[in-house]
């Protein structure tokens, strides 16, 4: 079945923080197959837009899921980092660390 880009953004935005919701509850709730949401989801990470699920931890997440994050927070104030990890469950010194890693 095809689904319009304005649906698909919108599923993987509940996807994403503050919401973080479960492929399985999105795939019934939507009537969407969890084969689907699953490849969605892939599509996006590749194309570096959406990190992580949010019950994964950050030992866990490889090293472009880390950069994605170091790109990212670039350019936030530290008010704004420090939302953007608590959004995501991080601590700001680990994307200072993953910042020089990337040096």
């Amino acid at each position: 079945m095809k689904y319009s880009s304005e649906r698909k953004e919108a599923v993987l935005k509940k996807m994403l923080p503050p919401h973080n919701r479960a492929l399985s509850e999105l795939a019934r709730e939507e009537g969407i197959s969890e084969a689907t949401l699953y490849l969605w989801r892939k599509e996006a990470r590749r194309q570096g837009r959406l990190l992580p699920d949010g019950d994964q931890s950050p030992e866990g997440w490889t090293s472009r899921d880390k950069f994605a994050a170091v790109v990212e927070t670039a350019s936030l104030s530290e008010a704004e980092l420090g939302e953007y990890c608590r959004r995501r469950g991080l601590y700001p010194e680990q994307i200072r660390a993953w910042r020089l890693a990337c040096e």
